[in-house]
C-alpha cells in the first residue's frame, strides 16, 4: 500500500511538470507571434510618420505629439527622439514627442531612465547602423514596460528614433514581460490542480486508515472482544459503507454457520450413540449366554464389539471434526500459555504413560505464550502425545520441547518409535492417512484409529497462522514441529 501510494503521489508531481512544459512552449510560439505583430505594427508606424518627419519642425512638440497620438490611442506608448547631425560625435538626442504626452517636470526623469537603462547608447546605435531593436526597462513610476522596438527613422540627413513601448497589461493572455508561471492562467490551474491534489491524497489517506480499522476490527473479532456491526460502526469513509455492511453480514453469516455446525455436530453424535449403546447393551446378556468353550461365537462378539468401537470412534471423531470446523470459523482468539497446556496434557496422559512405562521429558519456556481459540490447541496437544504414545515402545521416554523468541513459538515433539517411511512422511498430516503397523508396539492391538488426529493438528495450527511438519529422527523415532506466532506478532 505504500508503495502504491508513493506512485501515486508521483504522479501528482509528474504531471503538473510535463503540461507546464507542454503550455509553456505554447505560450512560447504565441508570444513570439505577438512580438512580432508588435514589431511589424511599430515599423507601419515608422513608415507613416517618415513623410511627417520630411517636413516637421522639432521644435514644435505639439505638432509631434498629435501626429503620435494618432497611433498611440490603444495603449501604445510612443517617444519619438531626435538627434540633430551636429550631435551626432555627442550622441545626445532630444525628446520631441510622445503620446500619451509626457509632462514636463517629468521629461528630465524620464531621460536618465533611458540614460542608466542605456537606452540612449542603443539609440545612438539605431541611428549609426539604421537597426531596428528590442529591451524592456522599467519606467520611473514604477510600473513596468516591455520596449519592443527602437526604430530609426531618415528625414533629410537628419536622425529620428521612434520607440514603442508596451505595457505588461496590454497582454494579459500572455507571459510577454514575465515568467510564464506568473501568468494568471497558470497559478489558477495550480491553485485548483493543488486542492485536488490535496483531496485526493486525503482520501487516500482516509482510504487507507479506514481499511487499518477494518484489519483491527477482524482481529477484534477474531479474538471474541467485539459485537456484530463492527465494521460499520468503525466506518468513516461514506465511499466504504456499503462494504462495512456487507462485512458485517458475512461475519454474521459465519457465526450462524458456526452455530449450526456445532448443533448438527451435537445432533449427529446423539443419533449415532443412542442405538449403538444399545447395541452394546444388547450385547451384554449374548455375552453371558456363549459359553466359553463356544470360539465361534467369541470370536463373532469380539468381532461386533471391535466394529461398535470403530464406530463409535468414527462418530467421536466426526463429531470433533465439525466441532474444531466451527471454532476455526467462529473461535475467539485468546492469549493462551502454551506451557500450561503442556503440563495440563501431561497430567491428562499420566496413568497412560505410567502403565506404558514412558517417561515424558519436557523442557519448557515459561513465556511461550500464543493466540489460540478454545480448546484449538488442547486437541492439537492431545493428538500429537497420543500418537507419540501409540508409537513409543515400552520403556521409551517422549520429549516435549518448547521455545519463544521475540516472534514465534516452537513446540516439539519426538518419541522413539519406529518412525514412518520416509515416502510417506510428506503424507502424514492427510487426512485419513494411518502408518500403523500390524502389531503395536506400544499401543493395544485392538485400538481403532479414525486417521484424523494429525490432519485436525495440521488444520487448527494452519488457522492460527502457525506451520506444523514431521521429520523422522536419527536413530529411530518421529518429530513433530509446530511453530505458532507469538502472541502479539500475528499479521
Amino acid at each position: 500500500m505504500t508503495l502504491k501510494l508513493i506512485v501515486l503521489v508521483g504522479i501528482f508531481l509528474a504531471l503538473p511538470v510535463v503540461l507546464y512544459g507542454q503550455f509553456e512552449s505554447a505560450d512560447s510560439q504565441m508570444r513570439a507571434l505577438v512580438t512580432r505583430a508588435i514589431q511589424d505594427r511599430s515599423a507601419l508606424i515608422a513608415e507613416a510618420l517618415t513623410p511627417v518627419l520630411k517636413e516637421a519642425d522639432p521644435t514644435a512638440p505639439m505638432a509631434l505629439n498629435y501626429e503620435l497620438a494618432k497611433y498611440g490611442s490603444d495603449g501604445t506608448v510612443l517617444k519619438l527622439m531626435f538627434q540633430p547631425p551636429a550631435d551626432k560625435a555627442t550622441g545626445r538626442f532630444y525628446l520631441v514627442g510622445s503620446a500619451p504626452p509626457i509632462r514636463p517636470e517629468a521629461v528630465a526623469a524620464e531621460l536618465d531612465e533611458l540614460r542608466q537603462r542605456g537606452i540612449l547608447q542603443r539609440l545612438s546605435e539605431a541611428c549609426k547602423w539604421d537597426a531596428s531593436n528590442e529591451i524592456r526597462y522599467r519606467q520611473a513610476d514604477g510600473s513596468v514596460e516591455l520596449l519592443t522596438s527602437i526604430i530609426p527613422i531618415r528625414a533629410r540627413g537628419n536622425c529620428w528614433v521612434l520607440t514603442s513601448t508596451h505595457v505588461t497589461s496590454e497582454f494579459l493572455n500572455t507571459s510577454i514581460g514575465r515568467p510564464y508561471w506568473e501568468t494568471r492562467e497558470i497559478r489558477v490551474a495550480a491553485a485548483i490542480y493543488l486542492v485536488v491534489a490535496v483531496l485526493g491524497l486525503l482520501i487516500a489517506v482516509s482510504i487507507r486508515l479506514s481499511l487499518r480499522r477494518f484489519r483491527t476490527v477482524a482481529n477484534e473479532i477474531s479474538q471474541g472482544r467485539i459485537g456484530d456491526s463492527a465494521f460499520t460502526r468503525q466506518n468513516v469513509v461514506p465511499e466504504l459503507s456499503s462494504v462495512a455492511r456487507d462485512f458485517d453480514k458475512l461475519v454474521h453469516e459465519l457465526r450462524r454457520v458456526s452455530r449450526q455446525i456445532r448443533q448438527s455436530a451435537e445432533d449427529n453424535a446423539h443419533s449415532f450413540k443412542t442405538p449403538l449403546a444399545a447395541v452394546q447393551s444388547a450385547l451384554r446378556p449374548i455375552r453371558r449366554l456363549v459359553p466359553d468353550t463356544d470360539q465361534r461365537a467369541r470370536r463373532a462378539l469380539e468381532i461386533v464389539d471391535s466394529s461398535l468401537a470403530r464406530l463409535l470412534a468414527l462418530v467421536n471423531a466426526a463429531q470433533h471434526y465439525d466441532t474444531a470446523a466451527a471454532d476455526l470459523i467462529d473461535a475467539p482468539r485468546v492469549p493462551t500459555d502454551l506451557a500450561s497446556l503442556v503440563a495440563d496434557a501431561a497430567r491428562h496422559f499420566r496413568e497412560i504413560l505410567a502403565a506404558r512405562d514412558i517417561r515424558l521429558i519436557r523442557h519448557l519456556d515459561e513465556h511461550a505464550v500464543v493466540r489460540s481459540g478454545h480448546g484449538m490447541l488442547e486437541v492439537v496437544l492431545q493428538n500429537v502425545l497420543e500418537n507419540a504414545i501409540s508409537f513409543s515402545p515400552k520403556g521409551s521416554a517422549i520429549t516435549v520441547s518448547l521455545a519463544a523468541n521475540s516472534e514465534t513459538v516452537e513446540l516439539q515433539v519426538d518419541d522413539q518409535g519406529p518412525g514412518i517411511d520416509p515416502g510417506k512422511v510428506d503424507h502424514v498430516f492427510e487426512r485419513y492417512f494411518s502408518s500403523r503397523p500390524e502389531v503395536g508396539i506400544g499401543a493395544d492391538a485392538t485400538t481403532e484409529h479414525s486417521g484424523l488426529g494429525l490432519w485436525i493438528v495440521r488444520s487448527n495450527i494452519e488457522a492460527l497462522g502457525g506451520q506444523v511438519s514431521a521429520v523422522n529422527r536419527i536413530g529411530g523415532g518421529l518429530s513433530i514441529v509446530i511453530v505458532l506466532p507469538r502472541s502479539g506478532h500475528q499479521g
